[in-house]
């Protein structure tokens, strides 16, 4: 009886085993297997975790008291302890006074800040150079086309009428001089006329030999001609056509044998010793030529200042110097674009009618610095010194379209970006671009004039080195500055603070400027006091002073004007119970 009791026992283990004990044996391998993977996944979260739970049990390399730690890379994330890191970026975390991340008003004109390390430095290529003066030269560049000079291009005309004996110029495109015999013309009237004359030379009737010779002298007869024939006495039947200048024939009319009438076209002559260069200058180009050169008629203008050279592809490497003459009085609606005419010698007649040519006009900078707008301001308001420019490279200059930055290193590795003004761009002798500084830094600032866009990269693309000098702050976003701060109020507070209370008063009393209309102390900078007929007032900028104190009258009504609109605050009486 034991036998199929063992034999029992034995098939159900089997059975306990087969659907029991192995699936879970493959299960629990599975969860192994995804655990791993998971801890895997995982992994550096699990390392920030563990870590942030070791730390939480140590009490070392803490920051102490007025510092904290920050993630360079998300400033929000703080912590009292320098071991860790980071739970969104683990990267380490650097060491910064508490209240650094506060987000401080940028100083008007600058846009951001940063500090980079030697290594950052040097691996950027960063390079800086003093602003200087510099001679520049205005460049403009354009394409044109050689045509007659339109004051030599002859017609000539049959003065009489008659038939055309002889052409002495036969051929189009010859050569000839002042003087030369073009054409002979037999005229009957001819006969007639020196008939009439030759009869009142004889019966002396002045009457009738003045009209004669008057009448042979309009039909292109000379005095010396006519003066021949009355000693000869023969009457003369041809007359001849000679040419009114030198040059070539730039086309014939006439045919032998052929009658033409009075004023028949019978040759055109052009002389080419001078030619014209037409071109097009874009409309943006207007404002650097004068007003008077666009008048018609106009023969002494002020375009002297500008070199004008050609250059053809016939004679590679060969300049021709010309001036510039004339300036159209219109714009091509279609091109946008203005039509200048340039004068140039031809020796030899190289210049040919039709070639293409490319031209370039260059001028000093120090010649469009007494270019007037229609308020009597200057139009390019250089800083000059003798002929030379304020300027900087165009490698120096960040566009960002709306606005021009340029980095200027306070000191060793510390850049800030300030907004400047520009003027156009420029030349330098040796050819490298560069702009004239209207304002915003001046003569001697060090700027960045190598590597300025990796300087502004690290603004961008790291907000928290943008938004402070010493490194990353840990500012949030909202304290970064992509352009000059829009918050003016806050502005105008933080340099009215920066008076004494009495002047703050007085400042707060006056509220704008003297000399400039909707101007807010404060606006640009700390107000400037000064005292104007026993009164104390202040203007907004140093460019004001000067016109406050040579317009004395002006400035003292605007002040007491400014006054009477805003009185100083009262201060409230205190209420007794």
């Amino acid at each position: 009886m034991s036998i199929p009791n063992e034999n029992m026992n034995s098939s159900k283990l089997t059975w306990f085993q087969l659907f029991i004990l192995t699936p879970l044996a493959r299960l629990r391998f599975i969860l192994i297997l995804g655990a791993i993977g998971l801890a895997l996944a995982k992994w550096e979260t699990l390392i920030a975790l563990g870590q942030k739970w070791s730390w939480s049990r140590q009490g070392t390399d803490v920051a102490g008291e007025g510092f904290e730690y920050f993630c360079p890379m998300h400033p929000t994330f703080i912590s009292e302890k320098k071991t860790e890191k980071c739970p969104i970026c683990f990267m380490g975390l650097s060491k910064r006074k508490k209240g650094l991340s506060s987000p401080d008003v940028l100083p008007p004109g600058v846009v951001s800040r940063v500090q980079l390390t030697p290594y950052r430095v040097v691996l950027a290529g960063v390079r800086t150079q003093p602003v200087s003066y510099a001679q520049l030269i205005k460049e403009i560049s354009t394409v044109g086309t050689v045509e007659f000079d339109e004051r030599e291009l002859k017609h000539v005309a049959a003065r009489v009428k008659g038939r055309i004996e002889k052409l002495v110029v036969n051929q189009t495109g010859q050569m000839v001089h002042q003087g030369d015999e073009l054409a002979v013309l037999f005229s009957p009237d001819m006969i007639i006329t020196v008939q009439n004359l030759l009869d009142a030379r004889k019966s002396n009737n002045p009457g009738l030999e003045k009209n004669s010779r008057e009448r042979l002298e309009l039909w292109g007869v000379g005095p010396i001609e006519i003066e021949k024939i009355i000693r000869d006495g023969v009457p003369v039947q041809r007359i001849a056509i000679r040419s009114p200048i030198n040059g070539h024939v730039l086309k014939k009319y006439p045919k032998e044998g052929q009658y033409v009438e009075e004023g028949g076209p019978l040759y055109d002559v052009a002389n080419l010793e001078r030619v014209w260069v037409l071109a097009q200058l874009y409309e943006d180009d207007l404002g650097f030529f004068t007003p008077v050169n666009h008048q018609l008629g106009q023969e002494k203008n002020n375009t002297n200042h500008w070199n004008v050279f050609a250059t053809s592809r016939a004679y590679p490497g060969e300049k021709f110097e010309g001036t510039l003459s004339f300036i159209y009085p219109h714009v091509d609606q279609e091109s946008r674009t203005l039509s200048v005419r340039f004068e140039m010698a031809n020796p030899g007649n190289r210049l040919r009618p039709g070639m293409a040519t490319k031209v370039q006009l260059q001028t000093n900078a120090s010649e469009l610095a007494n270019f007037k707008r229609a308020d009597g301001k200057p139009l390019f308001p250089f800083q000059i010194k003798g002929d030379k420019v304020l300027s900087i490279t165009e490698d120096s200059v960040i566009d960002t379209g709306s606005s021009q930055v340029v980095y200027k290193q306070e000191s060793p590795g510390v850049y800030v970006g300030v907004s400047v003004q520009l003027g156009p761009r420029m030349k330098l002798p040796n050819g490298q671009s560069a702009f004239p500084v209207y304002s915003g830094i001046k003569e001697g600032d060090d700027i960045v004039t190598q590597g300025s866009f990796l300087v502004d990269a690290e603004t961008r693309l790291n907000p928290a080195l943008g938004s402070i000098y010493f490194g990353g702050s840990g500012s949030s976003k909202a304290a970064i500055r992509p352009s000059t701060p829009d918050d003016e109020e806050a502005t105008i507070a933080a340099n009215l603070a920066k008076l004494s209370p009495a002047d703050k008063k007085l400042a707060l009393e006056q509220l704008l400027c003297v000399s400039q209309e909707n101007s807010k102390l404060g606006s640009m900078g700390v107000p400037i006091k000064f005292n104007i007929e026993g009164q104390t007032a202040f203007v907004c900028c140093d460019g004001c002073l000067k016109d406050a104190k040579t317009e004395s009258a002006k400035t003292i009504a605007r002040l007491k004007m400014l006054k009477s609109k805003n009185p100083a605050p009262k201060e409230k009486a205190g209420v007794t119970p």
